[in-house]
């Protein structure tokens, strides 16, 4: 990432100061802006994408994760981290971009919040210095197409239109609303009167809020996308670019209290919301819900034709701070915008929290250089989760500067006092999201880099805490806003497609002491939710290849891989038990998915350039290319007669490039000897056995097997994927069959090359005889140390 700008932070020639090619996407709801950014990503090395809700970045890394793998993806939000050893993108929210990281491409989405009075400051930075090394895509309304032009030089803007219609279907009420609606209002009051009815009258609802946390927010969606219910009553964050199966969005309200003020909506903020009618070629339609008024002609054409009045100004806020001391920092923070398209955005809690601990002399004393007023600044910039007034909100974070500014770290008793007074479980909705928001607070403390010691243990404590009130608080949504089955629930008939029997048990037998499948208690029903979490959460290493390459968790089968689009791309059966529900399934099988790519990822590992250089190099080398994706195709190791004369092509300086990465070209086989590994074995075999048309008759080599006996009629490519040169009636290694060729080729003595043979191979003399008799006799003479045989 490269930043611009000059020390007033503002600067209209940014894009023609960096060698990033500036691109806008402007256009209505649904019309793939986000698809093409993500796309358009993934042609580049490294991205990072910036969202303005972790509802969205959840999803886009969810998209993105089962493209590529979760080990290539990182999820940055204020709450949330997943980073992984070595990402490629980064999928975040606007305000946890981090700022020090570099890459190829760069996206931020809807950008038109930089006209947004809270947030917009970001933005509006966002748009004038944040750039991608070599791409950067700013996506959102047209109604910014103005200022956008104005503020990015040579900036290209692409208009989009909207892939579906959108209809007006005038006023409905609870009882005519048709299925897969979304109802929008603007408070939580609101959406707890309205789900409460569509309970009563048609058979529940899921409920979208804001303040849900992502564990609760992603199960409620799960609900309604799978089809359990046919409502999602939801606030205006459905709005900010999520992707639900809606086909008509109903609006209970047309004010909303913004802040500061109960105002009208204006029509582009309309328009975000009843965009959500229709996904990619669907057709969607919108309208009120009794009582009230249908919209006026004058709004109803502004929607139906997706045109807005532009946007006149941004917010602006300074982000060139000079932390030399408290005033300055606020006088630096209160500076005039710098150009006559910016507004100073109202005074948010960050800065009206700064504004109060700057009156007390014992915080000034503390904050007595530029550290410690770094340290300020940031602790001020907590969220205030809870919605507390400034005063009260500075009284709850002046503790956490105090323990900053005086030992540099925030004391492990004093986290535990807070954090234990939160693990209490009893309550109704309303007293679990009061307790969720203020673990949130702490969840966000956790992941501060230095500011406490055991991060690892305090982010898992807060994430533990927050999981286990998001499962009671979706317990108690379920209860109050979904209708239950008038007659006990029963196990289903087990079908190929709903689970499979396991060695006459069925995955997770250990759970089936529970009494899941008739009126199933509290804390069984906990247990199946903390099982599926688990299982959606677990890290790659939780995921494991069996002895039959099934997948497992935890011991227990969960999916079974078969023949895909080619051999590298299996397709996956889920082997789960009929007690998780369609909604939980699809999650289970997106993780799935994600491990899926994961696993590929980790097997071509050895196969991938170690850095920019040796990628370019790579990428002017024709008979490089070549050899490296045959060797993908051969899942690592191919006969030298397939490759032929390719081999004859190779300069000194390509079979040096190979040698770096442990490419050996052999005596009968070229293969990377980095996947020969214990684990890359396995995937191997497991890759094998879903391409045959008969796996259930599949035998593979364990990893730790060099010889393995033969029998029929072997099929050598076969072997050759599975890292072993099949003989008459023995398979080796290949990495050991090239040592023994070697080893033999100045031994003459029968007893000599037997003694080599049993030695190396750890096997029985007569095993030692039977596979000399087949090995091919070669006549070349010993090999230089250090050479490959071309």
């Amino acid at each position: 990432m490269t930043l611009s700008g000059d020390s007033s932070g503002y600067n209209a020639g940014a894009s023609e100061s960096s060698s990033s090619s500036v691109h806008a996407l402007l256009g209505p709801t649904n019309t793939g802006k986000t698809h093409r950014a993500i796309e358009r990503m993934l042609d580049f090395e490294s991205g990072m994408m910036g969202l303005p809700l972790r509802l969205l970045a959840r999803e886009v890394y969810d998209r993105v994760s089962a493209r590529i793998g979760e080990q290539a993806v990182a999820l940055v939000t204020g709450e949330e981290k997943r980073v992984p050893a070595r990402p490629r993108y980064w999928i975040c929210t606007v305000e946890a971009m981090p700022p020090d990281l570099e890459v190829d491409f760069m996206a931020i989405d809807e950008i038109q919040l930089m006209c947004h009075p809270e947030r917009g400051h970001v933005f509006t930075d966002r748009l004038l210095h944040w750039r991608g090394r070599a791409e950067t895509w700013f996506l959102g309304s047209d109604t910014v197409q103005g200022l956008v032009r104005e503020q990015i030089r040579g900036v290209r803007i692409r208009g989009l239109p909207r892939l579906s219609h959108l209809t007006y279907k005038g006023q409905s009420s609870l009882r005519t609303l048709p299925r897969r609606s979304a109802v929008v209002a603007f408070s939580m009051t609101q959406v707890y009167e309205l789900a409460d009815v569509l309970r009563v009258r048609r058979g529940g609802a899921a409920v979208v809020l804001g303040a849900l946390s992502p564990r609760v927010r992603n199960a409620q969606v799960a609900l309604y996308q799978a089809g359990e219910v046919d409502f999602l009553v939801a606030t205006d964050a459905i709005g900010m670019g999520l992707n639900l199966d809606i086909d008509h969005v109903a609006l209970a309200a047309a004010t909303k209290f913004d802040g500061f003020e109960t105002r009208e909506l204006e029509t582009a903020e309309l328009a975000q919301i009843v965009g959500r009618a229709g996904r990619y070629l669907r057709d969607g339609t919108f309208g009120t819900l009794s009582p009230q008024p249908e919209l006026s002609p004058r709004t109803v054409q502004h929607l139906e034709e997706h045109r807005f009045p532009a946007q006149r100004f941004a917010y602006y806020r300074n982000s060139q701070l000079d932390f030399s001391n408290v005033p300055t920092l606020l006088a630096e923070l209160e500076r005039r915008p710098p150009h006559v398209s910016f507004r100073a955005p109202p005074d948010g809690d960050d800065l009206l929290v700064l504004r109060t601990l700057a009156k007390r002399a014992e915080v000034l004393s503390l904050a007595s250089d530029e550290e410690r007023v770094r340290a300020l600044w940031d602790v001020c910039r907590i969220p205030n989760y809870e919605k507390r007034i400034p005063e009260h909100q500075a009284e709850r974070i002046l503790p956490l500067f105090e323990q900053l500014a005086r030992r540099g770290r925030i004391a492990s008793d004093y986290l535990d006092e807070q954090v234990r007074k939160l693990e209490r479980y009893e309550g109704d909705i309303h007293v679990l999201l009061d307790r969720l928001s203020a673990v949130r607070m702490w969840t966000y403390v956790s992941h501060q880099g230095g500011w406490i010691d055991d991060a690892t243990h305090w982010r898992e404590r807060t994430r533990a805490l927050e999981d286990r009130l998001g499962d009671l608080l979706h317990e108690r949504l379920l209860e109050r806003f979904v209708k239950p089955d008038s007659a006990p629930r029963r196990p289903r008939e087990r079908t190929a497609a709903t689970g499979v029997e396991v060695n006459g048990s069925h995955p997770f037998a250990k759970l089936q002491e529970l009494d899941i499948y008739v009126h199933p208690e509290r804390e069984a029903a906990r247990k199946r939710t903390e099982l599926v979490e688990q299982l959606v959460q677990a890290r790659f290493e939780q995921l494991k290849l069996d002895a039959r390459h099934d997948l497992t968790f935890e011991g227990e089968r969960i999916a079974r891989f078969s023949a895909g689009q080619g051999l590298l791309r299996p397709s996956l059966k889920l082997m789960l038990p009929d007690w998780i529900e369609a909604g939980a399934r699809q999650r289970i099988e997106r993780r799935l998915i994600a491990h899926t790519k994961d696993l590929l990822a980790h097997l071509l590992e050895p196969l991938a350039p170690q850095d920019r250089a040796q990628h370019a190099a790579e990428a002017a080398s024709a008979p490089v290319r070549g050899l490296i994706y045959q060797l993908e195709q051969g899942l690592g190791t191919v006969s030298k007669r397939q490759l032929g004369a390719q081999l004859h092509t190779l300069n000194e300086s390509e079979r040096t490039a190979l040698q770096t990465r442990e490419i050996v070209i052999g005596r009968s086989t070229v293969f990377a000897q980095g996947m020969l590994s214990h684990d890359r074995l396995r995937i191997r075999a497991a890759w094998c056995r879903a391409a045959l048309s008969a796996p259930h008759t599949f035998v593979a080599p364990e990893p730790d097997v060099l010889l393995w006996p033969l029998s029929g009629r072997p099929d050598p490519e076969l072997y050759l994927r599975l890292g072993f040169v099949a003989l008459a009636h023995w398979a080796l290694r290949c990495d050991v069959l090239e040592t023994l060729v070697n080893k033999l080729v100045d031994v003459q003595d029968p007893a000599g090359r037997a003694e080599e043979t049993r030695l190396l191979l750890g096997c029985s003399d007569e095993q030692a005889q039977a596979v000399l008799a087949e090995l091919p006799r070669s006549g070349r003479k010993r090999r230089r140390p250090g050479t490959r045989q071309p």
